[in-house]
């Protein structure tokens, strides 16, 4: 630790605190997590595992201060086009290697200077299979919990994600969180909602844009579009070379 100096910190959450710190050394700026290791060892084996332009790398865990040594790229706004394509590619790698993050949110993703976007916080990451395997539903961030999850489902596996990356999504286009959540007690009874129409929901996107949005937040997880399909949805027909030096 002795060759990191803190510059500030970024964040803080249930399982650990970032801090951005440089390397004495090089000169390289990455982020420091301070954490239990009891509540993340899963977390930390799957992230040595995958290696992806869209998703942060691991570059070493300090054992003796618990601490986890991460890749930092300075955070910028979340806009374009181009940066839904990266989290999905990123999400879609994940997933092929049989991963869930289980905890994505704009706090959990970091941007470089170059334009390249990439999942961070693996803290609550996953790995999935068969048989089938029983997951707990009080993971944290209650305004991207799937409907499933907040329905107290155990038996969950990518969907979950999908549908977080979807309220990201809307989030980046509104301005504003998709369900914040109002209500302090739960009601005895769920109310029967109409549909919206998705053109007054967010405005701003065009057909092709709601159409996508709209698989990501299919009620049944069943019925969700994947991150692998995704990618193909016409909303991306643009999208050859999202930002430069960025490798897809």
């Amino acid at each position: 630790m002795e060759n990191f100096q803190k510059v500030e910190k970024i964040g803080d959450g249930t399982y650990g605190v970032v801090y951005k710190a440089r390397n004495k050394l090089t000169g390289e700026v990455v982020a420091l997590k301070k954490i239990r290791l009891d509540t993340e060892t899963e977390g930390i084996s799957l992230l040595k595992e995958l290696n992806h332009p869209n998703i942060v790398k691991l570059l070493d865990v300090i054992h003796t201060e618990n601490k986890l040594d991460l890749k930092f790229l300075d955070a910028s706004a979340l806009t374009g086009i181009s940066y839904l394509f990266q989290l999905l590619q990123g999400l879609a790698f994940c997933h092929s290697h049989r991963v869930l993050h289980r905890d994505l949110k704009p706090q959990n993703l970091l941007i470089n200077t170059e334009g390249s976007i990439k999942l961070a916080d693996f803290g609550l990451a996953r790995a999935f299979g068969v048989p089938v395997r029983t997951y707990t539903h009080e993971v944290v961030t209650l305004w991207y919990r799937a409907p499933e999850i907040l329905l107290g489902c155990k038996y969950y596996s990518t969907a979950v994600d999908i549908w977080r990356l979807g309220c990201i999504f809307a989030e980046t286009v509104t301005r504003r969180l998709v369900w914040p959540g109002v209500m302090p007690d739960c009601k005895p009874s769920v109310p029967k909602w109409a549909q919206q129409d998705f053109s007054k929901v967010v405005p701003p996107l065009d057909e092709d844009g709601r159409s996508l949005l709209s698989q990501m937040l299919h009620y049944d997880p069943n019925k969700r579009i994947s991150a692998k399909v995704a990618l193909a949805h016409p909303f991306f027909q643009d999208v050859t070379k999202p930002v430069p030096h960025l490798r897809l």
